[in-house]
């Protein structure tokens, strides 16, 4: 339904531009921390925290620094983080056992942060590639990734995170049939109220390279993930998916990278009403990041018009290593 309106001068669209004031009243979306998730990436070590080079202000933290972390995004009115590991080569594998290691980083951050603070919601990531000697999310048999054995794998991840007392898990490997397979053993191991927030319209993006470097992922990978990971090219695919994901469990469906991919922000959350997220991965925070100091665009001004764009396309949240700084950007302008 298009809007009624006189035809100019009765109608004059620039009145409603005209201060700040009127431009608040009128404004269609907003942003707030509460719509934020801050993903950070832990380390083995105490007292650590390591620069990742292609992420300017983004640090691998020792499981202390992370709780402090988790204390400043609960301070700031963050109402998440996600804990992704930077795993040694030493608990690479090809069984991927340290997945599932009661006590490996991923757990032991986890139970720190509940413990100290239990206010903030942890999520964790659920795929293999952390901990793979072939930097793959699945098993690779013969040269393949294969499917079903992968998903076992990932049932066991998934129910050690629970086992740490995660609130929300990302399974972000792209394997058919595993957020049915983990929802159905949650349900049976008693983890009933642990969300499942699904990576459902992950692609194989270019813009996960910096990522890659903060968990010692890239030089592991062997090959490449298209066989997994979506088809840039493809659109009516990621319904698919999302209706799938959401038949078999997933409480909340995401979709990955974000700013290249705001049109399927769009359908999905039209298609489907779900919360639907988004994820500004680490190739858009590093081209943001290096523009800015770079002089050649307004930093803060980009940071959050970008924000805004996933609101505008319907997402309920935004995983951002932004985070921290528009949280405080925002509570200044309060």
């Amino acid at each position: 339904m298009r809007p009624i309106q006189a035809p100019f001068p009765a109608t004059r669209l620039r009145r409603t531009r005209a201060t700040a004031a009127i431009r608040s009243m009128v404004a269609e979306n907003t942003l707030s921390a509460a719509d934020l998730i801050w993903p950070l990436f832990v380390r083995e070590g105490t007292g650590v925290e390591e620069p990742v080079p292609s992420m300017p202000g983004v640090f691998r933290r020792s499981v202390d620094k992370i709780v402090e972390a988790a204390r400043e995004a609960a301070g700031l009115g963050i109402p998440a983080i996600c804990l992704f590991p930077y795993t040694e080569a030493k608990n690479r594998s090809n069984d991927c056992s340290e997945a599932w290691n009661p006590d490996n980083l991923s757990n032991r951050a986890t139970r720190a942060i509940k413990s100290a603070v239990p206010e903030i919601a942890v999520m964790t990531d659920v795929a293999l590639d952390p901990y793979s000697d072939t930097g793959h999310d699945g098993f690779v048999v013969a040269g393949k990734i294969v499917n079903d054995e992968t998903v076992e794998a990932l049932v066991k991840q998934a129910l050690s995170q629970a086992e740490a007392g995660v609130d929300i898990i990302g399974p972000s490997d792209m394997m058919d049939g595993r957020i049915g397979a983990i929802r159905a053993a949650l349900e049976a191991a008693g983890h009933e109220d642990v969300l499942l927030l699904s990576y459902a319209a992950k692609y194989a993006s270019a813009f996960y390279g910096p990522f890659r470097d903060a968990v010692g992922a890239s030089g592991a990978l062997q090959g490449d993930k298209k066989s997994y990971q979506m088809d840039p090219a493809n659109s009516d695919e990621a319904l698919r998916l999302v209706e799938r994901d959401l038949r078999e469990g997933a409480d909340m469906v995401m979709i990955k990278p974000g700013l290249p991919y705001l049109d399927i922000c769009r359908r999905v959350k039209d298609a489907f009403g779900a919360p639907t997220f988004a994820y500004q991965v680490s190739g858009e925070y590093a081209m943001i990041m290096a523009a800015a100091h770079n002089g050649w665009i307004d930093g803060e001004r980009a940071m959050l018009e970008s924000l805004m764009a996933f609101k505008r396309a319907g997402c309920d949240g935004v995983l951002s290593y932004f985070a921290p700084a528009v949280a405080r950007i925002l509570a200044s302008e309060q």
